[in-house]
């Protein structure tokens, strides 16, 4: 099928976009008794799935709606405001296709963007637990016969318990890095629910146990760590962490008002007749509406920056060709993500404890649970150390530094 045939199939961007509203809200009923309970959101991916947001930046002529890094983001942090564990656990999907649709069309990626337009998620894992170094790959195939076999264990799966496919980080027989994409029903992959951090407890971020999992040849991905379109794609990881802080600092406004307006009182010394009239309480109140305003603003700042080095992506992918310009972009999209990444997290932090103070001791009611926002906000922010990009940003811009910055990684 052509590129006009397929784009004539794909969903309107607008179309798909017009059915947020509603799937956010369906999946927020409940969710804050979800994570109390810790019942994993099968029925809100499958909601997802019908929606056909999975394919929102498959570009149209690749058989997509073109959905940009910034309606992304916004998806991203709606859904994160409706319930933060099913925007966190569709990280890595969309991780997916941002390398897929930033390089040059190739077998594997048509067939995957094929996956995509038909509904498909995608989960995986990259890392392992006991390793000397974050990212280290120690997990290999084997041959059996003429098979190629899988045994041993990852982590941090991030929505892969929900996902139809599983990209996993492994070597190949003769030590060389490479990635295998499976259906994640074949026998011999276990996915664990084991994940038992203190915040995000629903993303199904545990792990992935392989016996004897067979692997077919065609489903072995190589691919080079340090090109433009996976440092590129590395910046829109973070940014997309960020996007699941900006929900659920929304979220936390969202309840700031509904506890004021339903459940709060005035203090015993305060002048006003209800909550919402007293002066301290409209004042959090504010502080808290101040704080999502600010960090949505900046993260969709950051996307507009990132969707312009993914257009130049997609343009030198066209042409065949690598120019400084988008080398540039991408630098400067991984400077401003970072930048972004580090106020937010002060903002939102400060904004999960702040929601306290907008009630008394009954604002810490198991049946209100708003821990879970700072929770969450700290699992989310303690993914990569924020305190080193401070430096590195801070060496860039007093010495022109770029080691870090150029390395992709958590930049």
């Amino acid at each position: 099928m052509n590129a006009p045939d397929r784009a004539a199939l794909a969903p309107d961007l607008q179309t798909l976009l017009d059915r947020l509203p509603a799937l956010a809200a369906a999946i927020a009923q409940g969710a804050s008794q979800r994570e109390r309970d810790r019942v994993l959101p099968f029925e809100a991916f499958a909601l997802f799935r019908a929606s056909g947001l999975g394919a929102l930046r498959v570009p149209p002529e690749r058989g997509g709606p073109g959905g940009s890094v910034e309606d992304l983001i916004e998806v991203v942090a709606t859904l994160a405001a409706a319930d933060s564990n099913v925007a966190h656990a569709l990280r890595i999907h969309y991780n997916a296709i941002e390398l897929w649709t930033t390089a040059p069309p190739d077998a594997n990626s048509e067939l995957q963007l094929a996956r995509v337009r038909e509904g498909a998620l995608f989960g995986g894992a990259f890392t392992e637990l006991g390793t000397p170094k974050s990212g280290t790959v120690t997990t290999a195939l084997e041959r059996d016969g003429d098979r190629l076999v899988l045994n041993g264990r990852k982590y941090y799966a991030t929505g892969t318990a929900f996902s139809d496919y599983a990209s996993i980080a492994v070597r190949d027989p003769e030590g060389r890095d490479v990635a295998i994409v499976v259906p994640t029903q074949r026998e011999g992959l276990h996915v664990k629910d084991d994940w038992d951090g203190m915040g995000q407890r629903l993303t199904a971020s545990g792990s992935l146990e392989f016996e004897g999992l067979e692997v077919q040849a065609d489903e072995l991905v190589y691919g080079s760590p340090k090109t433009l379109q996976r440092r590129h794609a590395s910046s829109l990881r973070q940014l997309y962490l960020v996007a699941v802080a900006a929900g659920i600092v929304r979220n936390i406004f969202a309840d700031a008002l509904d506890y004021v307006r339903h459940h709060a009182r005035p203090a015993a010394h305060s002048p006003a007749d209800s909550a919402a009239q007293d002066h301290f309480t409209q004042w959090v109140v504010g502080d808290l509406a101040t704080a999502t305003h600010a960090v949505d603003a900046l993260v969709a700042d950051n996307a507009r920056r990132l969707d312009r080095s993914a257009q130049a992506l997609r343009h030198d992918a066209a042409t065949d060709q690598e120019d400084e310009r988008t080398r540039q972009l991408v630098l400067e999209g991984a400077l401003a993500t970072a930048k972004t990444q580090l106020a937010v997290s002060r903002i939102a932090l400060q904004a999960a404890e702040r929601l306290f103070e907008a009630g008394g001791a009954s604002a810490t009611s198991r049946r209100h649970n708003f821990d879970r926002h700072w929770r969450n906000l700290r699992t989310i922010f303690n993914h990569n150390p924020l305190q080193q990009k401070a430096r590195v940003i801070g060496d860039h811009h007093l010495n022109g530094t770029t080691t870090h910055l150029e390395e992709g990684k958590v930049f």
